[in-house]
């Protein structure tokens, strides 16, 4: 009798639910629907949205300041970009969630949207730190390997890479390069708006940014590629573009998230 009680005591006790969400399969065209949907949002919030585009030139603008005073260095600021990027973006994350929602739209409130989870932004940021730290040394380290006679001038650095005269250095920077942006893109690809969203926390949120990524390799590898295409277009319009694209980058990411987390548990 006791023992039949307590089996059902047991039974009806509710399970703990996990904390990771179902991952969904999406199609190779999904990311143009997340850069369509981010036009969009940017079209119905252009102000608040190109706040965040004229952030992002700015950025780039640093960025090309210092590549012509200390080239060596700009791969530790590019880093630095991608470091930045998905924190300003958060209030690209809260417009378009606030559009979703129906709310209306204003740049103040989304200004301090992290503040809602702050721990985990402030975790992620520092995770995001260490790789930004280990990169930096790392590009360093290749530059003194190939040029261990000293660096050379920028218009000697671009004239080489160019002529393809170091054509070991150009392939093995980039390759390092590559190793740690895909570090950083498996573990930010939903990560920064689920944590927004959900108030989950950063273990979580980077390990289902990299189930994502594990369940949807070929459409994410997509659209890393309409990333750097997008914000590419940005940097070789003299950082103007970046006042647009980069908020679509944003908003798009929002959608993203929204199309390959299930709201279910």
């Amino acid at each position: 009798m006791n023992d039949s009680m307590g089996s059902g005591a047991e039974a009806q006790r509710p399970r703990n639910p996990t904390p990771f969400p179902k991952i969904r399969r999406v199609t190779m065209g999904a990311p143009l629907r997340w850069v369509a949907a981010g036009w969009r949002d940017f079209t119905r919030a252009p102000a608040a949205s190109g706040f965040y585009g004229a952030a992002f030139a700015l950025m780039g603008w640093l960025t090309y300041l210092v590549f012509s005073h200390a080239y060596e260095y700009t791969s530790a600021l590019t880093a630095g970009f991608l470091l930045v990027g998905p924190f300003v973006a958060t209030g690209l994350y809260d417009i378009s969630r606030r559009l979703e929602r129906g709310e209306p739209v204003a740049l103040r409130p989304t200004l301090t949207a992290w503040k809602t989870n702050v721990g985990a932004f402030s975790l992620f940021a520092l995770v995001l730190t260490v790789i930004l730290l280990v990169w930096a040394r790392a590009s360093l380290v290749t530059f003194a390997l190939f040029f261990s006679t000293g660096m050379p001038t920028l218009s000697g650095f671009l004239r080489q890479i160019v002529s393809l005269e170091h054509l070991d250095f150009v392939l093995v920077y980039l390759a390092v390069g590559l190793g740690f942006a895909a570090i950083v893109f498996a573990v930010s690809v939903v990560s920064v708006p689920m944590m927004l969203d959900r108030g989950t926390d950063t273990i979580v949120a980077a390990l289902t940014s990299v189930r994502a990524l594990a369940e949807n390799p070929a459409a994410l590898v997509f659209w890393a590629v309409l990333i750097v295409l997008l914000i590419g277009i940005g940097f070789a319009t003299l950082f103007i573009g970046l006042v647009v694209t980069a908020p679509i980058v944003g908003h798009a990411t929002w959608h993203a998230y929204r199309d390959l987390v299930s709201s279910d548990a």
